[in-house]
């Protein structure tokens, strides 16, 4: 066998190719990917839930068919706050509604003119950008309690998911 240019070129495309795919210490390649498996599955399962948005109910801020992610630890020093965007728990455990909390424990919310009210006043909503004309009577929201919304109002009030959601059913915020 005739050692030439050619098996000389092809030894160094397959040394490159190895040490590329692989590293220069194996052993140690090996351990960070353990590592980052373990860290991966530890992320993904307990600290940031990945989500997908299907539906129009939270158009424009959250578009359908995308990819969010919900931390998980993100009420663990304190509770939800309005505006938040959420992750409700709706069945299941892979199930879940994606809101945007407007009425806190203890507060009464209404709909007059297609305008969110808490506890009488107008509510200051920025984010909606498709206007409703819903009527909705004065509701007591109880203390272990959010009232939960979309942000596309446009639709129709039977046609939307909205309303109260116990604390323990709110899995997470929502991360842009």
């Amino acid at each position: 066998m005739k050692d030439g240019p050619n098996s000389n070129a092809r030894a160094s495309s397959v040394t490159w190719f190895r040490t590329i795919l692989i590293g220069r210490n194996p052993r140690f390649t090996a351990v960070r990917i353990v590592v980052l498996v373990a860290v991966s599955l530890v992320v993904f399962n307990f600290l940031l839930l990945p989500i997908r948005v299907q539906g129009i109910s939270m158009l424009p801020t959250y578009r359908t068919n995308r990819i969010n992610f919900v931390n998980r630890l993100a009420y663990v020093f304190h509770e939800p706050r309005r505006g938040d965007v959420v992750a409700i728990r709706y069945a299941g455990k892979h199930v879940m509604l994606m809101k945007r909390i407007i009425g806190l424990p203890g507060e009464t919310i209404s709909f007059h003119g297609g305008r969110a009210h808490i506890n009488g006043r107008p509510l200051d909503e920025p984010y909606v950008k498709f206007p409703c004309n819903w009527e909705i009577p004065p509701r007591q929201i109880g203390p272990n309690e959010y009232f939960v919304v979309g942000d596309n109002r446009s639709m129709p009030e039977a046609a939307h998911d909205k309303g109260k959601a116990e604390r323990r059913r709110i899995v997470g915020k929502v991360l842009l």
